[in-house]
């Protein structure tokens, strides 16, 4: 398993915040109560890091931005939705091929009775 320690930290701030806010918000508010669980337990993370691009070795202009990037190594997308679909599963496997990293976590706070995580790896 990759990153177990790291990935640990991640979750127990996720579930704080889904204890605190419960389901039913917009993702914005998600995301900005996780940027401030993350600097309250002392993970490091970049919010919204325009991630580079290449085509057959060129640079492209355009851009992936996930919602979190992790100790330099964890993407975090999140969601607010009933239910994940095949495409945000895609999104965040086409952030870690962009990106070169190995491991992403897509966090549902719209799931009930609490968020859910799922590990996606290259």
């Amino acid at each position: 398993m990759l990153y177990p320690d790291e990935v640990f930290r991640i979750q127990g701030a996720i579930f704080e915040v889904n204890r605190e806010l419960g389901a039913g918000f917009l993702e914005a508010v998600y995301q900005e109560a996780l940027s401030i669980e993350f600097e309250a337990r002392g993970i490091p993370f970049a919010a919204s890091r325009p991630l580079s691009l290449t085509y057959k070795g060129q640079a492209l202009r355009q851009t992936y931005v996930p919602d979190f990037v992790c100790f330099n190594t964890i993407i975090v997308e999140i969601k607010a939705l009933r239910e994940f679909a095949p495409e945000h599963r895609a999104q965040v496997l086409n952030y870690l091929k962009a990106s070169g990293m190995r491991l992403g976590l897509l966090v549902n706070f719209g799931a009930m009775p609490k968020a859910r995580i799922e590990r996606l790896a290259l």
